[in-house]
């Protein structure tokens, strides 16, 4: 496949939970979260995805309206700051971000065959 072509056939996905805190930066770096941050749904401007993926049950019912040509997926995952709001063990709180993080980790990796379009550049 030329590389033209690659860059054409890319899928375009979009990361959506309310609390945005984590879920969503942690679906759209896969493992390493370092480098990313919040964004607000206004930041991306008249940009279409081809995939919206809702990472929480609030995102679920406050989404906002896409094309008609975005897919919605909903796979809603715990919240680790809220999980974590009253506990004051450090350990016990990067247990909850870790495992969350590794649950979206797995569900990320599996995302593209689980669309049966594993063949396809994912973005």
């Amino acid at each position: 496949m030329n590389k033209e072509r690659n860059m054409t056939n890319k899928k375009r996905i979009l990361y959506v939970c309310t609390g945005n805190s984590c879920r969503s930066q942690m679906a759209e770096a896969g493992v390493d979260i370092s480098v990313q941050k919040s964004k607000g749904i206004g930041s991306l401007g008249d940009r279409e995805f081809d995939y919206v993926v809702i990472l929480c049950d609030n995102a679920r019912e406050s989404c906002p309206f896409f094309p008609a040509r975005t897919r919605l997926i909903h796979r809603g995952f715990d919240d680790p700051p809220k999980i974590t709001a009253n506990t004051d063990d450090e350990g016990e709180a990067m247990f909850h971000y870790r495992r969350v993080r590794d649950e979206i980790r797995a569900f990320v990796e599996k995302l593209p065959e689980s669309l049966g379009e594993d063949e396809e550049p994912w973005v």
